[in-house]
């Protein structure tokens, strides 16, 4: 048996940190090994508990969400980080991803989904909630200002043909099995793919690749 993701719950609401935690004590997928209630008690919580995953709110006092994920991606072997919210998309968000933040969830999203989410955060996978997909894509082409944009095409220079292609595919929220039946690719040979492309570009995930492929106006 695969060991269970470990989780750190990081909000400002006690009740909501209540409630994620009852969620997820009944998912033996999973196991909640700390709490913190800003950003601050966030990165010193993945210090001393180092989980796979945080699940984190986004605006919180003192140190939020952006800042702190910008902190605890910089730490050796970091965890993915999820964040939650319950405002529209804005360039926190954005912000939270160019970070290094691997996904994003409305906080009334329903709780099979956060879980799922979770488990494929764990997984390395992206996470964003579909209702905030179209929105985040759509910020992120309307605020790429000319030298930002001119900036992510000179970085996909050092792209393969086909590798390019396959940054398209993370550009449109595609899975490896999506990318894989579109370009006529295993889905073994996809993930090689998405690795080396990550890996060339100095991305932590894919929802920072399809930041990027955007910002370049290629999708």
């Amino acid at each position: 048996m695969q060991r269970p993701v470990r989780l750190l719950l990081v909000d400002d609401d006690s009740m909501v940190r209540t409630g994620l935690r009852l969620l997820f004590g009944g998912d033996s997928g999973c196991v909640v090994v700390g709490e913190a209630g800003d950003g601050d008690e966030a990165v010193t919580a993945v210090r001393a508990h180092w989980p796979d995953v945080v699940l984190m709110d986004i605006r919180m006092p003192r140190v939020d969400g952006v800042e702190a994920t910008r902190r605890i991606r910089r730490l050796p072997h970091p965890p993915e980080v999820v964040m939650l919210t319950t405002f529209d998309v804005d360039e926190l968000v954005v912000e939270s991803i160019r970070n290094g933040a691997c996904g994003f969830l409305l906080k009334d999203t329903p709780p099979r989904e956060i879980m799922a989410a979770v488990r494929a955060a764990a997984r390395g996978e992206c996470a964003i909630s579909g209702r905030m997909l179209r929105p985040i894509v759509d910020l992120v082409a309307s605020t790429a200002e000319g030298s930002r944009r001119s900036q992510a095409i000179k970085r996909l220079d050092t792209l393969t043909d086909r590798e390019r292609e396959v940054a398209v595919g993370l550009g449109r929220g595609w899975s490896n099995a999506e990318i894989g039946a579109e370009l006529g690719m295993g889905v073994s040979t996809v993930k090689g793919h998405v690795s080396r492309v990550l890996g060339k570009l100095l991305l932590n995930n894919r929802a920072q690749a399809a930041v990027l492929m955007h910002e370049a106006g290629l999708v």
